[in-house]
């Protein structure tokens, strides 16, 4: 367990999107902690910032053991050259798990034998892990993949 501010929190989480000048000043000092758990999130952000010059140099000197390395390595996160793909919705706002939002044109269900109307919420929604532009909701009982540039956060 690793004490941390909540806008750490939201960024490692990601519902919020990292910020590179503040993670800038923090991993420098914390990637070399004994703690455990510290190692690894600055790893993990670390690689979330690999692009840049200051993240690239750290990861460089940090030394992690094998089996702590394995546990940073978990998310994933490292394995992909792009920056971090958040769900949004329309306005830019990020969406998680659970939210409502709000459908802001008609929509052609597919499969179906309705249309989804503009204003429609779609309550508790689920993010579709490996494509940051849709959502998982129900409308009229039915679950449908909701593209997420069709749809407002309440």
């Amino acid at each position: 367990m690793i004490l941390i501010t909540q806008k750490c929190l939201d960024q490692i989480e990601k519902r919020e999107e990292p910020e590179s000048i503040f993670w800038e000043n923090i991993i420098p000092s914390s990637m070399w902690s004994e703690v455990h758990a510290i190692q690894v999130v600055s790893w993990r952000m670390m690689n979330r910032f690999k692009n840049e010059s200051w993240a690239a140099e750290a990861i460089d000197m940090i030394y992690i053991e094998d089996d702590i390395l394995e546990w940073a390595k978990e998310t994933g996160d490292h394995l992909t050259g792009d920056a971090l793909a958040l769900h949004k919705d329309c306005n830019g706002n990020v969406l998680q798990n659970g939210d409502t939002v709000t459908l802001i044109k008609d929509l052609d269900v597919k499969g179906a034998s309705f249309n989804a109307k503009i204003g429609t919420p779609v309550r508790n929604i689920r993010l579709v892990n490996d494509d940051h532009e849709q959502i998982e909701g129900k409308i009229d009982g039915q679950t449908i993949i909701i593209l997420t540039k069709f749809v407002k956060k309440q």
